[in-house]
């Protein structure tokens, strides 16, 4: 009897104690429990109208490696020394939702018109006449999120999604695309693995084309030091859908430097690409090599109201005798010979560094504008020369804030061309005058420009720059049907963009 009391006692004092234990975690859960994170829904985005007039700049890109422009803006071409003149205009409009600092959504549209006034149905037409285009893109579906703890003391993010792929854009690679990337901040180091999928094709056959990087990013006293590795497996090549005819694989490595020293700022690149591409299903086609490289440092000063800046930049150049322009393998190159390597400077399939390298007005990409001609080239299928592969270039340039609404910029550079045995977008011959009796010229041109930034309100802005170059022998086509050689008029264009920013 008694020790059914005992145990009966002990299961009370148990149970209270249970109670008591549940009491108290209940007050201290309700001390220690968050308050939900509630939807910040925002919108961004932005509306541009441009307008360009030029002449002897191509609105069409060469061949991939080297080349010249379209032929349109070749001798016998239509725009060859014509005046050309059009408008156009871009849409962009962003959506975040937010909840809390861990969670986020993001929706991004965009809208083009590549000229106003164009014909056609579908993307880039809200140009058309009577509008209700189907111009409407989606650029950007993807989702942000911290990592919750599960033992390792760094904080952790996580997008998935349709998002932007961007590893110094202004010398390599700035796309949109399918993919997970990811950010680990361990101080004062930010590591960034990530992966994409540019191309699924067959389901069931290994012909992929993926993406995979490592971006590490570390803060240094005024600095910011920088080093990747992108790696392209592209078992399909050019990206496409069907039986590929090659296969490549493709490295970038490349290391940069950010910062200030004293009052000037510095910024410097160095990038390496290196790879092969091969044939396949056919034996006995020799692999293409490929194994270039550039560098780009830019120097500021500010003083007072002015800034006086200094870039120079270098990307090597194929040899035509043993590059084709497309550099696949077994292709011939100008001088009859099968190609066996490349060794101009590339960057991948589908970049926009053509849109980002921004240090010119007339040869290279302008620093305000888009969708604007240029001697570029940009391929999305197969890798290419870009802005600046097979050229190099000195700029000096000085700004001045001459009012709080407006500053002004006045360039001038050197051009050259690093091509060897031919010319990165010339094609003019020697005698004898053959198609493998190409010229290797070394200057491009001398190029000077105007910059002008207005600042209408503080989320509208109006630009006008005005670019001229003077034509080296390296810009000189072979004219077939007169037979001779023809160096084009001068190029130089008069462009503006009003922006609005919300």
């Amino acid at each position: 009897m008694k020790r059914k009391k005992m145990e009966t006692k002990k299961i009370i004092a148990l149970s209270l104690v249970g109670l008591l234990i549940l009491a108290f975690g209940t007050t201290v859960f309700a001390q220690v429990k968050k308050e939900e994170p509630k939807l910040d829904f925002k919108a961004s985005g932005s509306l541009d109208i441009q307008s360009f007039y030029f002449k002897n700049i191509s609105t069409t890109g060469s061949d991939g490696i080297y080349g010249p422009p379209g032929s349109t803006y070749r001798p016998g071409g239509a725009g060859f020394d014509r005046y050309v003149a059009y408008m156009n205009s871009r849409a962009r409009l962003k959506f975040d939702a937010k909840m809390g600092k861990e969670l986020s959504g993001t929706i991004f549209f965009e809208m083009d018109s590549s000229r106003w006034g164009e014909t056609g149905d579908g993307r880039n037409k809200m140009g058309y006449w009577s509008a209700d285009r189907a111009a409407l893109e989606i650029k950007n579906v993807y989702i942000d999120f911290g990592v919750p703890y599960f033992g390792i003391p760094a904080p952790m993010t996580v997008r998935v999604g349709l998002q932007p792929l961007g590893v110094r854009p202004a010398m390599l690679v700035v796309t949109d695309g399918m993919g997970i990337t990811a950010g680990v901040k361990i101080d004062p180091v930010t590591i960034a693995p990530l992966w994409f999928k540019a191309l699924e094709n067959k389901d069931y056959a290994s012909d992929d084309v993926d993406v995979y990087g490592l971006h590490v990013i570390a803060k240094v006293d005024r600095f910011t030091l920088g080093g990747y590795g992108l790696y392209y497996n592209m078992n399909s090549y050019p990206l496409a859908d069907g039986t590929p005819l090659y296969s490549a694989d493709m490295w970038w490595i490349g290391a940069y430097l950010d910062g200030k020293a004293g009052p000037v700022t510095l910024n410097l690149d160095l990038v390496h690409d290196r790879g092969t591409v091969e044939r396949r299903f056919v034996p006995g086609v020799k692999d293409v090599d490929y194994r270039g490289w550039a560098t780009k440092l830019k120097v500021d000063y500010p003083w007072e109201k002015f800034n006086f800046g200094l870039v120079g930049m270098y990307a090597s150049g194929s040899d035509q005798k043993k590059t084709s322009a497309t550099g696949y393998p077994g292709s011939t190159t100008p001088y009859g010979n099968i190609t066996t390597k490349v060794g101009s400077y590339v960057v991948p399939p589908g970049t926009e560094q053509h849109r980002n390298f921004a240090e010119g007005m007339v040869f290279y990409d302008k620093p305000y504008l888009a969708r604007d001609p240029g001697y570029y080239t940009d391929k999305s299928d197969r890798v290419h020369r870009g802005d600046i592969g097979g050229t190099w270039m000195l700029k000096l340039y000085a700004s001045a804030k001459l009012a709080p609404w407006y500053k002004a910029t006045l360039q001038g550079m050197y051009i050259g061309d690093t091509t060897k045995n031919g010319n990165t977008v010339g094609t003019a011959r020697k005698a004898p005058y053959g198609s493998a009796n190409l010229r290797d010229d070394k200057t491009i041109g001398f190029e000077f420009g105007l910059l002008n930034e207005i600042k209408i309100y503080k989320n509208l802005s109006f630009d006008v720059g005005l670019g001229y170059l003077i034509a080296g022998d390296a810009l000189e086509y072979w004219d077939s049907t007169r037979s001779k050689n023809v160096k084009p008029d001068n190029p130089w264009l008069i462009a503006s963009r009003l922006m609005y920013r919300f």
